[in-house]
């Protein structure tokens, strides 16, 4: 029972609304032809007597039965505007008067206002006759008052503003008539007021104008030719005035529409009859043919009931002397079915929520077809299996509304098929089809692509440098699915990375060095555009690449603004004796830290080599004691593996000594002398050299006895000896323990001389650590006093063991 009180409840509202709107009267307004956009025609609110909001509110909008939207509507103000120029003419033609057929339509609740707006005309057309130049061919001994219709000068116009009067210019045989015809239109007419001569005068020329009513008058003109033609007396005479016929649209071509037929009494060519269209427009030319000699009239184009209900065509019969008469051919167009309804969307809702109620509705349609009787009447009604149901509303109005519950993860998307049929023979159809998307809530999180991300950048990179991109995607719709990034801020201090929100790229915002930090930890975040936003989130670890930004650092011997230390070399040194070893290092990583070792300058290029991958300095062949120099420069060249390599270089200074002494120490202490001094280097070089052969003469002597008791103690003096010059360079150089230095820690030992004597070899050793040289010396360590002792006394004999006590110089 409630149900059914709804249904008779709806069932009055809907048709006391037609009545209302069937028995109310259509605003009226007007507005002139030509006005330029935004000019303002009426206020609906005012007329209606009802508050601007409520336009707005209601979602007023304008209808139109046709295509075409010369005006719009502020919902605001309630102000009928136009929206483009109108054509009066363009849209009427000849018409009058010229009304817009539209409607207002409200919602919530619905309502429905007819509005008729007539487009007033102006001005703006000049009379323009077919022709600039009309011929007349009269035959002479026409009597007086004949009558002579001449070719009527069209203007788009109406009323007023069309034509209202025609002239001719003076002469003595014409004047002018203008006729009105039974639709209003006005033609003129020459009237013979004084019989032709053609042997007086054979050709009359006259200036024909027309002029409209407008303000400013306008005005068009066209020659009259006459032509004075010999004696023909009879005029052709029409059956009948006016002809009428019948004919359905859409005619095929070739169709026969009616026929004419005019006679003369006179003979020869005066009788010959020629018939032709007169004074009928361009449209007309294009759907009507006619026969010049039988006067049949047919079908030539396409003829539209819907377009024009009838025609009026003008025929002309003319004989062979020059005379015309005329008739008027009337045909009424019949209307089939040729025409299918057309369903116009009024108003329509693209999306609806998934939860919306039944009976929610979705859109507003209307039917119209231009056919007229039964053949314009119409049914609608929705095809296939969809949610939806059709709503009478008024007149040809439905609504499409719900009629179950919807469901987004079913069906997210509609096509409503609404179908429209007519009542005519055949029946005829169209389908219009409506687009329902149905909204989604906001129930999945945006979901990463991958679990973590691993992003890579070179060191030194530009500040801005894409890097990388992170991607997430969010199976929800519309703003429920847009996703937007964002880093989320922890514990490790700011971070040199900026996430773009719309695309999720990462860019690097400052320049990153390897070798400060070689990894970073981001953690990013996408959230949707959801109420309430949901969220997830995702580690990018950016990994810092290295590039070759680091040359080679030396840490022995180390380049400073202080001297080189020199690196002393026995002449007796054979081939492979250790010198010295360069050590560098690199804070590259990878090949970039490869480094490589070599000999770039020498002052004797043959005596010394650097192992490629060590760094070591060894002699390549026995040092030569008079051609080789005392002082010898080395230059090597330190050189990484990167792309492009970069390298360092070493200066090493070296002496080549007979034997150690103080004086060899002073001059290793000594600062380096200029290039240019080499000869004043030599003399102190022999000078040095004659003083150490004599203290070491002295010291030999001195302490012969002693040497030959212990024979085992020149070679660990020796080592002793050793290890005290190599002792600076280990200073020099703490990065690597075992092999890093100068030299390696089992061949330094400490060499104690006399200053005072003038022998040149080796007096007295103490070792420098009594018990390791004498477990260095054991353990194979170089032996130096006893061949130094031999050499001195000129003979071949085994040098004496030496314990490893403490010795004293004697």
């Amino acid at each position: 029972m409630a149900a059914r009180c709804r249904r008779r409840q709806v069932v009055c509202l809907c048709v006391g609304l037609w009545v209302c709107v069937a028995g109310a009267e259509p605003l009226r307004y007007s507005v002139a032809e030509e006005k330029k956009s935004g000019w303002l025609v009426a206020n609906v609110a005012k007329d209606l007597q009802v508050p601007a909001g409520r336009l707005s509110a209601g979602g007023a909008r304008l209808v139109w039965k046709g295509a075409d939207r010369y005006l719009e509507l502020d919902r605001r103000s309630g102000d009928v505007r136009v929206k483009e120029k109108m054509d009066r003419e363009g849209l009427c033609g000849q018409r009058e008067p010229c009304l817009l057929q539209l409607e207002l339509v409200l919602e919530n609740p619905l309502e429905l206002h007819r509005v008729e707006v007539r487009v007033e005309d102006v001005n703006d057309n000049s009379p323009q006759f077919p022709a600039s130049e009309f011929t007349l061919e009269l035959p002479e001994q026409i009597p007086v008052n004949t009558r002579f219709p001449l070719e009527e000068a069209q203007d788009p116009d109406a009323g007023a503003n069309g034509i209202q009067s025609y002239a001719i210019s003076s002469n003595e045989h014409f004047r002018l008539e203008v006729q009105t015809r039974a639709d209003g239109g006005k033609y003129p007419e020459l009237v013979l007021q004084k019989a032709l001569d053609r042997e007086a005068q054979a050709q009359l020329v006259l200036i024909l104008s027309a002029a409209d009513g407008g303000v400013p008058q306008r005005t068009g003109t066209a020659q009259v030719r006459v032509d004075v033609l010999d004696n023909n007396d009879n005029l052709p005479q029409f059956s009948q005035a006016v002809y009428r016929a019948q004919l359905l649209e859409n005619s095929p071509r070739g169709t026969l529409v009616s026929k004419v037929e005019a006679s003369d009494p006179d003979e020869g060519s005066n009788a010959e009859i020629t018939y032709s269209f007169w004074k009928v427009a361009e449209e007309v030319l294009e759907l009507f043919q006619l026969h010049p000699a039988s006067g049949e009239i047919t079908v030539l184009g396409l003829v539209d009931y819907e377009e024009r209900s009838s025609y009026e065509l003008n025929i002309q019969a003319k004989d062979g002397g020059g005379l015309s008469a005329h008739c008027k051919v009337v045909v009424e167009i019949q209307d089939t079915n040729d025409n299918a309804p057309e369903v116009t969307v009024t108003s329509v809702s693209s999306t609806i929520a998934e939860d919306s109620p039944p009976g929610t509705a979705v859109a507003l349609i209307s039917v119209r077809d231009r056919d007229s009787g039964e053949n314009g009447r119409t049914s609608c009604s929705i095809e296939g299996q969809v949610p939806f149901a059709l709503k009478w509303s008024l007149e040809n109005y439905y609504q499409v509304v719900t009629q179950e519950p919807l469901d987004r993860e079913k069906v997210s998307e509609y096509k409503v098929s609404i179908a429209a049929r007519d009542w005519g023979a055949p029946r005829l159809s169209s389908v219009r089809e409506i687009r329902v998307r149905v909204s989604d809530v906001n129930d999945n999180p945006p979901v990463f692509a991958e679990a973590s991300y691993v992003l890579r950048v070179q060191e030194n990179n530009v500040p801005g440098l894409l890097i990388g991109r992170v991607q997430a995607a969010d199976v929800d719709a519309e703003q429920n699915g847009q996703v937007r990034y964002s880093a989320v801020a922890g514990a490790g201090g700011e971070l040199p990375f900026s996430i773009n929100a719309e695309s999720g790229q990462v860019y690097a915002l400052r320049s990153l060095d390897y070798e400060e930090r070689r990894e970073f930890e981001v953690r990013v975040r996408a959230s949707d555009g959801g109420s309430p936003p949901l969220s997830a989130e995702v580690t990018v670890r950016v990994a810092v690449l290295d590039a070759n930004d680091n040359a080679p650092f030396l840490l022995c011997p180390l380049q400073n603004s202080s001297s080189p230390g020199a690196e002393l070399v026995p002449r007796w040194a054979g081939a492979g004796y250790l010198v010295t070893k360069v050590v560098a290092v690199d804070e590259d990583a990878g090949q970039n830290s490869w480094l490589s070792y070599q000999l770039l300058k020498a002052t004797e290029p043959g005596l010394f080599a650097v192992g490629v991958q060590s760094g070591e300095v060894r002699t390549r062949r026995p040092v030569a004691s008079p051609p080789d120099a005392v002082k010898q420069k080395l230059v090597v060249v330190v050189r990484d593996n990167g792309e492009p390599a970069r390298s360092s270089s070493a200066t090493l200074q070296v002496l080549l000594v007979d034997g150690f002494s103080e004086a060899h120490v002073q001059l290793v202490a000594a600062p380096p002398e200029q290039e240019p001094q080499d000869s004043l280097t030599l003399w102190l070089v022999i000078a040095l050299s004659f003083i150490s052969f004599l203290l070491v003469v002295s010291v030999v002597s001195a302490v012969g006895i002693r040497l030959c008791k212990a024979r085992r103690g020149p070679e660990r003096y020796v080592a002793a000896s050793r290890k005290m010059w190599c002792a600076p360079q280990l200073g020099r150089n703490p990065a690597e323990p075992s092999g890093a230095g100068t030299l390696p820690e089992s061949s330094c030992s400490e060499v104690c001389l006399s200053t005072g004597s003038g022998a040149s070899e080796f007096k007295f050793l103490r070792p420098l650590f009594p018990s390791v040289a004498a477990e260095r010396s054991a353990a194979g360590g170089p032996v130096l006093g006893s061949q130094l002792s031999s050499r001195v006394k000129g003979a071949e004999e085994s040098p004496p063991e030496v314990s490893a006590d403490v010795f004293h110089f004697h």
